[in-house]
């Protein structure tokens, strides 16, 4: 993985793709089978005449909405990625079913504090809730515990123990704000996760659940007592 590097040129060549790279400490001919090309999304919210109706749509091209997906026309919802970020299938489902629940008159809102990202890569990498980078924008003070799957009975025996599980918790309450997991099946565990922050559990809440052993969610419960320096196999002192 080459960090602050930029691509200069691509050429497809009989060995395969030549990229030129410039970046400290970074070879600058390099040649790979494929290249993938991600420079992001927008929405498309043009081409369906709301410019004749009353809904705002943002300079960055999202429909304006408020908590039950509703537009600034009453009549008129919006759900997805054109509704702003994160554009996640998981998210839109979620919304769909709240405008529904708006549309027949319910108290519906689309509350949710933990929508969970994963990066389906070899290994996998999963996160929900409040993250270090953010933290650290927001000038909030967060604690931060590990649990190594070197120290995983399961990712051991799975030969995929390069894994980690990471919470971040509130330092005066110990409640999870984020959880952010790198390895094998992570989309899978990070659910969790997701539970633990939208309930506003305690790191004491996922230390003293017991969880199967040996399996890869024992890492959850793992990270967690590491908080108190009680993680089974891996010695961590309580700071």
């Amino acid at each position: 993985m080459y960090l602050n590097t930029k691509v200069e040129s691509l050429k497809a060549t009989d060995a395969g793709i030549e990229a030129t790279l410039a970046g400290e400490g970074v070879e600058p001919k390099q040649v790979f089978d494929r290249v993938l090309i991600s420079i992001g999304r927008r929405p498309n919210s043009k081409g369906f005449g709301l410019e004749n109706t009353k809904v705002v749509v943002n300079d960055k091209g999202f429909i304006e909405v408020d908590g039950g997906r509703r537009t600034s026309e009453s009549h008129i919802y919006a759900i997805g990625d054109i509704a702003g970020e994160p554009m996640l299938a998981h998210k839109a489902t979620r919304e769909a079913k709240i405008a529904v629940e708006a549309l027949l008159g319910k108290p519906a809102v689309f509350d949710n504090i933990a929508i969970p990202a994963v990066v389906f890569t070899d290994p996998e990498v999963a996160w929900c809730g409040l993250q270090e980078h953010e933290a650290k924008a927001q000038g909030r003070e967060v604690k931060v515990v590990k649990f190594p799957w070197a120290a995983s009975g399961r990712a051991t025996t799975l030969g995929r123990n390069e894994g980690l599980t990471k919470l971040i918790l509130d330092p005066e309450t110990e409640r999870v704000l984020g959880v952010a997991i790198v390895g094998v099946n992570a989309g899978e565990l990070i659910a969790e996760g997701v539970i633990a922050v939208e309930t506003a559990a305690v790191a004491r809440d996922l230390a003293e659940s017991i969880h199967a052993h040996p399996t890869l969610s024992e890492t959850m419960m793992e990270s967690a007592e590491s908080a108190f320096g009680q993680a089974t196999h891996s010695y961590r002192p309580k700071r």
